[in-house]
């Protein structure tokens, strides 16, 4: 199984993003860890970007489960920003994997109120129900 994976880290050295593209099912799977600013959601949001525009991939897993706060003021920026780009890349489905955390939850929530309009988004507990979705789909 061939896999690229890139990892981002902060300033002081601790990954904050990881994006793991796998071949055979074509499914770019990005994790975020940790405190999120409006600067990392972009780091990592046009690594994504990058990598669909370098190999479309029609389905995304974002695993937020390690995610401590919420990241709303990046919200604007994936609304506006990052939404058209990576659906004019090829991004059609995306699977919220979301962490215990209320925060975390609410913020995503509020995400996908402002972009399914533009991508078929669902939300889920855990990671394996998330891949489960985007396999099932025949495009």
């Amino acid at each position: 199984m061939e896999q690229q994976q890139v990892r981002l880290k902060k300033v002081y050295g601790d990954v904050f993003f990881t994006a793991t593209r796998i071949n055979d099912v074509s499914i770019l799977y990005a994790q975020w860890f940790g405190v999120q600013s409006e600067e990392t959601v972009k780091g990592g949001g046009y690594k994504m970007l990058d990598m669909i525009k370098e190999q479309p991939y029609s389905k995304l897993l974002n695993c937020n489960r390690n995610v401590v706060g919420s990241w709303n003021t990046a919200l604007d920026w994936v609304e506006t920003t990052w939404t058209p780009q990576i659906k004019a890349a090829g991004l059609r489905y995306l699977a919220q994997v979301i962490p215990k955390s209320i925060y975390v939850t609410l913020t995503i929530e509020s995400l996908i109120q402002r972009i399914d309009k533009d991508l078929e988004v669902r939300i889920f507990e855990d990671t394996e129900e998330a891949e489960a979705w985007l396999l099932s789909i025949d495009e």
